[in-house]
């Protein structure tokens, strides 16, 4: 789908990667832009700079997620792409205990990463089926096909988010609706631990926000249903899925590589 004169509505789009895509898309045309985060003077602050709307919302709340796509529908008139970006990392990887994060953590990610996705498109679908026409875009990571090493329960919701966008476009691709996953590695934001202003080819393997949202509108107007900001991670995919004992071996010497100071690129 072409963002020209399109309403685009993004969740955790106060910083990051979120706000990298609201100024990717209205450079490229489109018509509104809808600004939702957590943080509410964020969200505000990146509407006004892109003339559009701020909207505050916990994307764990179900009536905030709804209230959000009926606050876009009521100022535009429509939602004809969904971005569902939010998302969170755990602060502290266990690399030898994958079930130490508390319930309260499982909860949480599962509540951003998977329902809040769910939510999202359930509250925009009813509108975009009646015009024939929309996008929904899930925002998940190379966790999602992959792995996170010391971070399950984010590897387990990220693969979930996946699911739910395969079941999304089975279930509606010939509806009119295009719905795309979008699995980036390593992005210079602050669940990298990183900075987002960080300069493009500092770290090797690291995107910036803006070479994201620009391979991630790329990935939605080229149509295709898995966007991968770094092509490398389909090849991974790929070894995975031909012979899954062997990618559990390397996966475990990655483990050690990290428990031993090692640079650790997956989440994104």
């Amino acid at each position: 789908m072409q963002l020209q004169d399109k309403v685009v509505l993004v969740t955790g789009a106060g910083r990051g990667i979120g706000r990298a895509l609201c100024r990717e898309a209205r450079r490229r045309g489109a018509a509104g832009i809808v600004v939702a985060d957590l943080d509410g003077a964020l969200a505000q602050a990146t509407a006004a700079e892109l003339g559009g709307l701020g909207l505050q919302c916990d994307v764990a709340d179900a009536a905030a997620v709804e209230a959000m796509v009926r606050a876009a529908e009521a100022h535009y008139g429509r939602v004809d792409v969904l971005v569902s970006n939010a998302g969170f990392g755990a602060q502290a990887l266990d690399l030898d205990d994958a079930l130490s994060a508390p319930d309260a953590t499982w909860q949480r990610m599962w509540d951003v990463h998977v329902m809040a996705h769910a939510r999202a498109s359930r509250a925009a679908l009813p509108g975009m089926l009646a015009r024939g026409s929309g996008c929904l875009v899930n925002v998940a990571s190379a966790a999602g096909v992959l792995s996170q090493v010391g971070d399950t329960p984010y590897s387990v919701t990220k693969h979930a988010a996946v699911g739910l966008a395969e079941s999304l476009a089975i279930t509606y691709g010939d509806r009119g609706i295009q719905v795309a996953v979008v699995c980036p590695q390593y992005v210079a934001t602050a669940i990298t631990g990183l900075d987002e202003s960080t300069a493009p080819g500092t770290l090797p393997g690291v995107l910036t926000v803006e070479q994201a949202a620009g391979a991630i509108v790329d990935g939605i107007e080229a149509g295709g249903f898995l966007i991968l900001t770094h092509p490398e991670v389909l090849g991974f995919f790929q070894r995975k899925a031909g012979d899954y004992d062997r990618w559990l071996a390397g996966m475990r010497r990655v483990r050690d590589s990290v428990r031993g100071g090692g640079f650790l690129k997956v989440k994104g």
